[in-house]
């Protein structure tokens, strides 16, 4: 059985004994081993990126405009090689691989633009004779940690802002699904990406504590659970480190009596049981009024019924989840549902699946009546189970989403603009959708949550993107004539 090695200075590095499992979710069998970072290895790797950053962030913004670029003409040309690489290790239908890999091209074309959104500012004469100029520089070595439900997009949401704005990157990639992260960082050296620029280490909480405590990394990008995005970032920023740690989410979609109920049923499923669940911004929560719940409860079931489970390469609506262990989880928390006495209006645990061996699967469930204080609504399941909770009015359906200790996404589906308005204006999170389930943005805005779903101040790529991965420097400057004015040990005054 072959086992995926770590990628440093552009070549395969191994030697580290420790190993794990990569599984094909759909078939529940070991597929490969991948090698686990040991502190030492991931220290090589911090080293190799130490090392390249001082000629990186020397070189031109063309040249490292070019190197995109080709990086975005390859990804392009090969992205179906890594689509099938996804739906092998993670799960998810090749459709929604290839999605994937689409929306982490957006950053890439904007990684493309870096010279425009590194541009300083310029002030002549703020004071006689004196120029003020500001400039944004690389930080230095970039950490990224990247979560398994987006093994391409997560990354690619910040590796080529950090690259493109002078920095250099160790990256770790979920040991669950690694091996797109080789493949990205094996593409990128074909594009012309000097050594040490883009480095893989594979490992667990070993290698993750090496990068947040080495005093040569820089930043750190991390996509994870919220409990574990606080310890990123609690020990990160202990160490001196510039720290954005996006946490786990509850995010909820509000449907209004006036809505065209047949597309909220269609986006309902659509943004709940994509990738069987395991999105940071999946729907997982309803929130409907009494006098329209029982007519959507039923449209929603009614589709998720026709959903088609198994293998991701078979032209399947949904895939498994990324683990056995992780499907048991899921499969508790339905346990937990039936106890707390929500109504179970479609019980995933049995049915149906078009794939050879016992995969990690699950169908499409869904609880009717659930109350704030249970279980599936406070807690982030990450698997197909979709809640539905009554309110009896838009301002307790707001209040019940402000309520939420989450902010990382919500929906409101209406034809009111009024309602759509106050929604956008009072809602407690940092991305909203009108109409729109998953209101993820396009690679030119940023993305981000509120409360519990971000610690520290900056979002993902974007503008925000580039704020991060650089510092401001700003230059005061006076060239003196020969008419100046000879020594003065007054304090300088504006004039």
């Amino acid at each position: 059985m072959t086992t995926l090695q770590h990628w440093i200075n552009n070549a395969e590095y191994s030697g580290d004994d420790r190993t794990g499992n990569i599984y094909n979710p759909a078939t529940g069998e070991v597929a490969r081993q991948v090698a686990l970072a040991s502190k030492a290895t991931t220290e090589a790797a911090i080293a190799a990126a130490h090392a390249a950053f001082p000629g990186w962030r020397d070189t031109s913004l063309a040249r490292r405009t070019a190197i995109m670029f080709k990086f975005r003409e390859l990804l392009t040309e090969r992205k179906g090689e890594l689509a099938a690489i996804i739906t092998a290790e993670h799960g998810k239908v090749l459709d929604d691989a290839l999605g994937e890999v689409a929306r982490g091209l957006e950053v890439v074309e904007l990684a493309c633009n870096a010279p425009y959104l590194l541009k300083g500012e310029f002030s002549e004469n703020a004071s006689t004779g004196v120029d003020v100029k500001s400039m944004r520089q690389p930080v230095g070595v970039s950490a990224i940690i990247s979560p398994f439900n987006f093994p391409a997009m997560v990354p690619l949401w910040f590796f080529p802002v950090a690259i493109a704005a002078g920095n250099t990157v160790v990256l770790k990639p979920s040991e669950k699904d690694p091996s797109a992260a080789n493949w990205m960082a094996q593409l990128f050296a074909e594009a012309g990406l000097p050594e040490g620029v883009l480095n893989v280490v594979h490992g667990d909480k070993e290698s993750v504590d090496t990068l947040l405590t080495d005093s040569r990394v820089a930043s750190v990008s991390f996509v994870g659970s919220t409990p574990i995005a606080q310890y990123v970032y609690s020990t990160g920023t202990a160490n001196g480190k510039r720290v954005q740690a996006f946490g786990g989410a509850k995010n909820h979609m509000l449907v209004l009596p006036d809505a065209d109920l047949d597309l909220a049923a269609d986006m309902a499923v659509n943004a709940g049981f994509g990738a069987a669940g395991e999105r940071c911004m999946a729907i997982s929560v309803v929130v409907a009024l009494d006098t329209i719940a029982d007519e959507l409860v039923a449209k929603i079931a009614e589709r998720a019924k026709t959903l088609r489970v198994g293998d991701g390469t078979r032209g399947c609506d949904m895939g498994p989840l990324i683990t056995g262990e992780h499907r048991d989880k899921v499969a508790g928390y339905i346990e937990a549902g039936i106890e707390a006495g929500a109504t179970l209006a479609l019980d995933g645990r049995t049915g149906a699946t078009d794939a050879d061996g016992s995969g990690f699967f699950l169908h499409p469930t869904i609880f009717d009546n659930v109350q704030t204080d249970m279980s599936i609504y406070t807690d982030e399941i990450f698997g197909p189970v979709l809640s539905v909770v009554r309110v009896s009015s838009f301002n307790e359906g707001i209040d019940l989403i402000n309520a939420s200790p989450y902010g990382n996404g919500t929906a409101i589906f209406t034809n009111d603009g009024g309602a759509a308005r106050r929604f956008e204006h009072e809602i407690q999170v940092g991305m909203v959708g009108v109409n729109v389930p998953i209101p993820v943005p396009v690679g030119y805005h940023s993305f981000g949550g509120w409360k519990a779903s971000l610690f520290g101040d900056q979002h993902a790529y974007g503008p925000e993107g580039f704020k991060f991965f650089t510092r401001n420097k700003v230059v005061t400057k006076r060239w003196l004539d020969p008419s100046h004015g000879g020594i003065n040990l007054g304090f300088p005054q504006n004039d």
